[in-house]
């Protein structure tokens, strides 16, 4: 791996080095470059577009209003705080909006983005340039022009979804203007990071922008954990400023690391050792194996994106997709060997040995998908409307196979135990001996096929009111094998299911001046069961358990009431919002009856979340620059208890308070300081998106964590920026599954990184 990642950042060091040498000096041709001269202030709610500003918004048409018109939370992190934080991966730029967390990796997208919003699992949720982006994967933020969260259901945006709310990852654009941007990046634990932002004005109305990235180093606090990748983002633009506009892009990333799963909780010995539940080994214990365990990630996206301006009462937008994603992995899982009980952990001579249990997945996925759009403004009646009509086709080809791991020889387990692949639970060495065979077994199959047909309008009432309503249509069907038996002797089923539902949302907004609102909204969603637990597609026909076996179970629905406020202050440079909301989500399968036979299930299952949400973005002053916000939810399981679960019990991966603030301020015409504190309250685990709790509880405890920023201009075209993320080295738990393993947080870091824009 080291190799590799040596040459893969020597190609890029020496791409770089040559795109200066050839670099033009025009530094008023980069939005971005001007946002950040030592002769600008930096605003983060407006950017530059020739000499103007233009407000930061979503860039879906089916948002038909400004942000500050728009009746529910939405957050948009721009490209510059993803820069300025440091941020190389999806989990790090949404830890700087509240009210998100990730789970571990479990269900359908072990070692993949699992984010939750306001309590629901919703890596099934994530989009790029407004289509869905399915397959796991962990992504990469270098090819990124902002990233845009709506929270709250959202199936009128999105289609099918898990309630909780949706992530829109905008791709850099190819731009009118000639600009370089480099930034060349070392620090602590062997960190190397380089990216090279290249837009070219090819005359008249075409452009072309190259983003390119290769990065490694190893994970701080897990250093046996490393990484190596790179990436690439390609678009071509032409008719730029005319009415009809082409682009064609092409996105590439491969990803190869260590795999890590963390650290075991007390289940394996059966005594609890701490509070939370997490078993009490050092922190930067890691249970894998060099020799055994990797990761592999690849995708590759083709887009193609063409639209006309019919003037303002109609653009018509077409957009289709090609992507394909490979998510390809060996991981030593340290819950998942067996307990003490099972004969997976024995205590020989006042020291616990355990086995080493293992997950693997074999998973591509394949994405065609196209989405037509006409939007625009019309007045008829009095009334202004803007508004959005939209068809979606979609096609997602899903396989997955597990391997089979077979051990030759490698660290031998002592009596009792059997066999090899043991090591100390409280002292485990990741260079232990193995060899042995991995074989990947049957391989599953699915194909979703959805069409969806969606209207949005925000209707201007007067000066002082906007109706803002929606609606969507899906037809959503799943079919596909799923593999059983052996591979001499393979059992191949026929399984499928098709669900079609309608969803809403209207909202309705009174501005009491231009630049603020207070609203109310309702919106629904609906989750098909086959995507339940907010991951993605498996197969399956949809059916129930016990007597709903042979039953194919309706989608849950969740709703979600929503009051607010939202203001832009000082010529649109700083945004304020609040909002306090109520989501419901209904219809989840939950056991009623285990003394039957077969056990009596029923769709009766239903949590609730309730909470208030704060958000700031911008300036305060031209100097001082602010991001971020407060989350308050009250989580329940309302009914459904099953297990060492209860009713009344907090939701998994729901944390009743979290606080992200990313801050600067320019304290010379040269130097900025700044930094980020976020804090999570308690945080329980659960398996799918389940609540947590009942006697064996386990939870991630609070933690609060420091970020550090400086930023120096050498010149007007060079500066140097400093990030220590976890200045204080705090040792927290970032996320556990509450059933196998808890995944321990990155220790403390520096980075030093060389940004040049021409």
């Amino acid at each position: 791996m080291t190799q590799r990642a040596d040459t893969l950042r020597a190609l890029l060091f020496a791409s770089s080095a040559a795109g200066m040498l050839v670099a033009s000096p025009v530094m008023a041709g980069d939005p971005d470059v001007a946002a950040t001269s030592q002769d600008e202030p930096v605003t983060l709610s407006s950017v530059t577009v020739n000499g103007q500003h233009a407000r930061r918004q979503p860039q879906s048409p089916e948002f038909v209003a400004p942000l500050v018109d728009t009746p529910r939370a939405v957050t948009v992190i721009p490209q510059q705080i993803i820069e300025q934080t440091g941020s190389m991966s999806l989990q790090d730029i949404l830890r700087t909006s509240p009210g998100i967390t990730f789970g571990a990796g479990e269900g359908g997208q072990p070692l993949a983005d699992r984010p939750f919003i306001r309590g629901q699992s919703s890596g099934n949720n994530i989009f790029v340039d407004g289509i869905r982006d399915s397959g796991g994967q962990q992504r990469e933020v270098f090819n990124l022009e902002q990233v845009e969260v709506v929270k709250g259901p959202d199936s009128v945006y999105s289609g099918r979804g898990s309630g909780g709310g949706s992530v829109n990852l905008a791709s850099k654009a190819p731009r009118q203007q000639t600009f370089s941007h480099y930034s060349l990046g070392a620090g602590t634990d062997g960190y190397l990071r380089g990216t090279l932002d290249q837009n070219w004005d090819l005359g008249g109305t075409a452009a072309l922008r190259l983003n390119l990235m290769g990065a490694g180093g190893d994970v701080p606090g897990r250093n046996s954990v490393d990484y190596d990748k790179w990436g690439l983002g390609l678009s071509l633009a032409a008719g730029l400023g005319t009415p009809t506009t082409a682009t064609m892009s092409y996105y590439h990333l491969d990803s190869n690391q260590m795999p890590d799963y963390g650290i075991p909780l007390f289940t394996k010995i059966g005594v609890r050792t701490t509070e939370s539940g997490v078993l009490d080994v050092p922190y930067d214990s890691f249970y894998g194996i060099h020799s055994r365990d990797y990761l592999q990630n690849t995708v590759d996206t083709f887009t193609f994106d063409v639209r006309h301006s019919f003037g303002e009462a109609a653009t018509l937008r077409n957009v289709t997709r090609w992507s394909h994603t490979l998510n390809d992995y060996v991981v030593t899982n340290p819950g998942d060997g067996g307990n003490i009980t099972n004969n997976g952990v024995a205590l020989i001579g006042g020291t616990y040995w355990m086995k080493r249990g293992t997950k693997s997945r074999w998973n591509p996925a394949t994405t065609i998908a196209n989405v037509t759009d006409l939007h625009g403004r019309f007045t008829t009646g009095g009334l202004r409307h803007s508004y959005d009509l939209g068809l979606e086709l979609a096609r997602e080809d899903n396989r997955n196979a597990s391997y089979t791991i077979t051990t030759l020889s490698g660290s031998a387990c002592p009596a009792p135990l059997t066999g090899f692949d043991c090591t100390p639970l409280y002292n485990p060495n990741p260079q232990d001996p193995w060899t042995g065979t991995i074989t990947r077994g049957l391989i599953s199959d699915s194909k979703t096929d959805t069409i969806g047909l969606y209207a949005l309008d925000s209707i201007e009432i007067g000066r002082r009111f906007i109706l803002n309503l929606g609606v969507r249509y899906d037809d959503y069907s799943v079919e596909g094998t799923t593999a059983s038996g052996t591979v001499a002797a393979p059992v191949y089923t026929p399984v499928g299911g098709d669900w079609d539902f309608v969803n809403y949302q209207a909202g309705l907004v009174y501005k009491p001046t231009e630049n603020s609102s207070v609203y109310v909204s309702y919106a629904t969603s609906s989750t098909p069961p086959l995507t339940a637990a907010g991951d993605q597609n498996t197969g399956g026909n949809g059916t129930g358990t016990g007597t709903l076996l042979s039953t194919v179970l309706d989608p849950e629905e969740t709703t979600s009431w929503e009051v607010g406020a939202k203001a832009n202050l000082f010529g649109d440079r700083l945004a304020l919002s609040g909002a306090a909301f109520m989501l419901k989500r209904e219809n989840a399968q939950v056991l009623t009856n285990s003394a039957t036979t077969p056990p009596t299930y029923a769709q009766i299952g239903e949590v609730e979340v309730r909470g208030i949400e704060l958000g700031i973005s911008g300036n305060i002053t031209p100097q001082w620059q602010v991001f971020g916000g407060y989350s308050w939810m009250d989580s329940e399981l309302v009914r459904g208890a099953q297990g060492n679960v209860n009713e009344g019990d907090p939701l998994a991966n729901t944390p009743e308070h979290t606080v992200s603030l990313f801050s600067t301020y320019r304290v010379t015409r040269r130097l900025s300081l700044g930094g980020g504190v976020y804090y999570l309250a308690d945080t329980f685990g659960g398996n799918q998106g389940g609540a947590g709790g009942g006697a064996n509880r386990i939870y991630a405890p609070e933690y609060t964590r420091l970020d550090l920023f400086a930023s120096y201009d050498l010149n007007e075209t060079a500066s140097l920026q400093l990030n220590v993320q976890n200045a204080g080295d705090e040792e927290y738990i970032i996320r556990t599954n509450g059933v196998h393993h808890a995944d321990v947080a990155p220790a403390r870091q520096a980075t030093l990184t060389l940004n040049l824009r021409y």
